[in-house]
């Protein structure tokens, strides 16, 4: 007997119903329709059912609940990827609560600015991590429920709580009734990755969050799909897989982050079809030696973020379809590419429901093909609607009615849009504008550099002089005058960097992007080479 499912509705103009978006409606709605359908499966085997996902969410609600969590309050939840991460998540949104997954790696200032940020009085997290709270303020938090293992021994200025208030009795789930919750309401905050400072809150929609999980991907993902849940649900991307999924009614497979030795192992056991890989990834895949198991696989769909160089390599090895979207936590898809472009420069075309601009410093436009900043918008709630907390950058960001997105982009005649570099990681140099995504291309290609990050330093001249970061390649060793002799070949002079600094690792983000105002406050440090003082000339090729 074939499976009815609930059909996915067509795109539509408009903010979708709330039946269609509001993630307790939805999951109510799918549990009803099709409960044994599969939902979520776990690493330690375990799995869920659309039934089983709606009945642990509405465990969690009802302990939730009765810890004073009502419509608007925020629930922090730092917790790794696994049952407990969605059943808090879905059970703070039965209760109209917001909520505000944390990332596992804060600690110090980073755990304090978070907590302090979110304004959360409930905080659930793993035990593993719950001995880092009593070096930090817990600013209004005051209920830690800790799961996973033991409270911690020390006193915490909060009333700490086992896992038994997510785990409630059939008789109390079966009483509980959800608030009332719209597609405008505030459904998670999630904090920004902090690449240029310290990280705002953006605020998401439940009418946004769908906007970003199916809006650009009509049409490549359906109902049979089971997405690979690698990236962190305090990362848009985690929270992309989950969303797409229980939209579409198909399933995930949840993981607690990407190794390139076992991936395909996942896929393969997990019965996976689609999954987001960060552009470091595929390489990495790519790197493995070929054989007869490359396309012994259920995988057929791989959104990349960017695209490497030798995208149609990989998808005819793997016999997979790649696209590649431009996508941030404030926006909701809003370009994205077909399958296996062949310009791999490129990061596709605008999606319908969206408008775009590319406009110089006056927020006037630029024309074709020149670069500029990249401005959004959509119909109301279609992106997020401002940073919590946070009037003044909300109002910076969002001005004239456009959403500010920081990127430099350009834009040719055939509707391609280009992501050239982040607004404040553009160097300028002796006059000329730098991309720094550009030159890292270049210096990646130098055979002894395994990953490479370039920023602006103070020049004595004025204006930048260029400082490379450079991770040596396994076995290799970084000689900064050949890596100039190299680059010399390559790129204008001017781009060629004064400073060549050699790290053994980048600091990162958890979702893989330079922290770069790090390397910027570091700056030249000892040990860093100066192609000046090491009487190496690059000089400005005069023409006759």
């Amino acid at each position: 007997m074939t499976e009815t499912l609930i059909p996915t509705p067509a795109p539509r103009r408009g903010v979708p119903p709330a039946e269609e978006c509001v993630i307790g409606r939805v999951l109510e709605r799918r549990a009803g329709a099709h409960p044994d359908r599969p939902f979520a499966r776990f690493p330690d085997g375990a799995s869920w059912s659309y039934r089983d996902a709606w009945d642990r969410a509405r465990s969690a609600a009802v302990g939730l609940r009765e810890l004073g969590v009502v419509p608007g309050d925020a629930v922090a939840s730092w917790l790794p990827n696994g049952p407990e991460a969605l059943a808090v998540w879905f059970g703070t949104n039965l209760n109209g609560g917001v909520h505000v997954p944390l990332n596992t790696a804060y600690r110090g200032s980073l755990l304090a600015h978070a907590l302090k940020l979110s304004g959360a009085r409930v905080l659930v997290v793993h035990a593993e991590l719950a001995d880092r709270l009593a070096l930090v303020d817990l600013a209004a938090v005051e209920h830690v429920v800790v799961v996973r293992g033991e409270a911690p021994a020390g006193e915490l200025p909060a009333r700490v709580h086992g896992p038994e208030v997510l785990a409630r009795s059939e008789e109390e789930t079966a009483a509980y009734v959800p608030a009332e919750v719209h597609p405008w309401d505030t459904q998670s905050i999630l904090l920004t990755s902090g690449t240029t400072g310290a990280s705002k809150g953006a605020m998401i929609s439940y009418a946004a969050s769908h906007a970003s999980a199916t809006a650009g991907l009509d049409g490549i993902l359906d109902h049979d799909d089971r997405y690979l849940l690698n990236l962190p649900l305090f990362h848009a991307g985690g929270t992309l897989a989950a969303v797409a999924m229980l939209s579409l009614g198909g399933s995930v497979a949840v993981v607690q982050g990407f190794s390139t030795e076992e991936f395909w192992e996942v896929v393969r056991e997990n019965g996976v079809t689609v999954c987001t890989l960060l552009s470091v990834m595929m390489p990495f895949l790519t790197q493995q030696p070929p054989g007869p198991q490359d396309r012994d696989h259920p995988l057929r769909t791989v959104l990349c973020v960017p695209l490497p160089d030798d995208v149609a390599g990989f998808a005819e090895r793997f016999g997979v379809a790649v696209h590649t979207v431009y996508n941030s936590t404030e926006t909701s898809t809003p370009i994205i590419s077909p399958a296996n472009p062949v310009n791999t420069r490129s990061c596709g075309r605008l999606r319908p429901g969206v408008e775009a601009r590319i406009v110089d410093d006056h927020d006037q436009e630029v024309p074709e093909g020149e670069v500029g900043e990249l401005v959004l918008r959509t119909e109301p709630w279609g992106m997020s609607h401002g940073y919590h907390a946070m009037p003044e950058a909300t109002a910076t960001t969002w001005r004239h009615g456009w959403f500010h997105t920081g990127d430099a982009f350009r834009r040719d005649g055939a509707g391609d849009y280009y992501f050239v570099d982040r607004i404040k990681d553009a160097i300028r140099r002796r006059g000329e504008n730098i991309s720094s995504v550009e030159l890292e291309a270049e210096i990646r290609a130098f055979p002894a550099v395994g990953e490479a990050a370039v920023v602006a330093v103070p020049s004595p001249q004025g204006e930048d002089d260029v400082l490379a970061v450079v991770v040596a390649a396994p076995g290799a060793v970084v000689d900064p005058v050949a890596l100039t002799e190299f680059l010399v070949e390559r790129v204008p002079y001017y781009m060629v960097p004064r400073f060549v600094r050699t790290l053994g690792e980048l600091p990162l983000t958890p979702t893989g992007k330079v922290r770069k105002f790090v390397l910027r406050e570091e700056g030249v440090t000892d040990g860093t080479w100066d192609r000046e003082s090491s009487g190496v000339r690059v000089r400005r090729e005069r023409l006759s």
